[in-house]
């Protein structure tokens, strides 16, 4: 078992204990959270020592892995510390909000020896898992264009806090749902070459009424479409054409295939515990058993892209995307 600190115990945070559990192989043995009384109760019900202090899991020989779930802005400062002190680190989506930013984080960690993870759990999805097996095998000839879409109503109920910060989520609900969806476009077909994108804002709120829309380029010749919209109830869609047919995705276990002259058959695959997944994938990696999943070349080509896709939202024009 690996003792683990986690940083932040807010929704998602809460769940990333949960699912430790559930793998067995982490130990979260510390937290770190700066609002002590909302995490008190959830700490002593998982017997886990509750602090404000991240300096102080930084400096206890104990903990070998640190897990964070805190504001973006907050990500590189604590991976760059965490590297220094020799943990392995984890962290969660978006690595940074810069693409320079995430070099030098990879870069710290590298230098360190220690593992940098980051935490794009639909990754471990069975079907996007399917997904990248038949794109990479070319059973779908020629990729031609690739279709995205993820909405996710939980700004309906965060009306206050830093996701709804246009600084630490800016491009709408493309901070948070849609670079999923710009990750699994990367994890697929590669880098993009330039990204056109519009945010659209029907009302500020709480809560925010707004749909983000990317065309995008890819450097292999692959087009591609991406929406997001933060008010409507979750969807999940991501769809791959080719010349010997198409296959979507339409949510962890659910995939449609289509090929000239037969009917689309759609496939159910078995349902796994995603987050369990990922963190046991997290402890291979630290165990050496094998690499995270996400690669560096991959989050840095994501993040290239969605900063171009934030700078086409101001100026209205395509732009490039540096360093992908």
């Amino acid at each position: 078992m690996i003792n683990c600190a986690i940083a932040g115990l807010g929704r998602w945070g809460r769940a990333l204990v949960e699912a430790s559990r559930a793998g067995g192989r982490l130990h979260i043995v510390r937290a770190v959270e700066t609002e002590l009384e909302r995490a008190r109760d959830f700490c002593k019900a998982h017997g886990i020592a509750l602090t404000d202090s991240f300096d102080s899991v930084m400096e206890d020989d104990a903990i070998k892995a640190v897990l964070l779930a805190t504001p973006h802005s907050l990500h590189h400062d604590q991976v760059i510390a965490a590297a220094s002190h020799g943990k392995q680190v984890f962290c969660e989506k978006p690595l940074a909000l810069r693409r320079d930013d995430a070099a030098r984080m990879f870069e710290a960690c590298r230098k360190a020896n220690v593992v940098l993870a980051v935490g794009h759990n639909r990754r471990f999805w069975p079907s996007m898992r399917s997904l990248r097996d038949i794109v990479a095998n070319g059973e779908l000839g020629t990729i031609l264009h690739v279709e995205g879409h993820n909405s996710n109503e939980n700004s309906n109920i965060i009306t206050t806090g830093w996701r709804l910060s246009p600084e630490e989520s800016p491009g709408g609900g493309l901070t948070g749902a849609g670079l999923h969806v710009l990750d699994a476009f990367i994890s697929l077909l590669g880098p993009s070459s330039q990204v056109y994108a519009r945010l659209h804002r029907r009302e500020i709120g709480p809560p925010p009424l707004d749909a983000a829309l990317l065309a995008i380029d890819f450097a292999s010749g692959v087009t591609g479409t991406l929406a997001t919209v933060r008010a409507t109830p979750f969807y999940w869609r991501v769809h791959v054409f080719g010349t010997l047919g198409s296959v979507e995705v339409l949510d962890d276990v659910t995939t449609v295939i289509r090929r000239s002259g037969h009917a689309p058959e759609t496939v159910l695959r078995p349902p796994i515990d995603v987050l369990a997944a990922e963190l046991d994938a997290f402890a291979d990696a630290v165990e050496a058993k094998q690499l995270f999943p996400v690669v560096k070349a991959e989050v840095l080509a994501t993040l290239a892209a969605f900063e171009a896709a934030l700078r086409s939202m101001v100026t209205g024009q395509p732009e490039p995307c540096h360093g992908a």
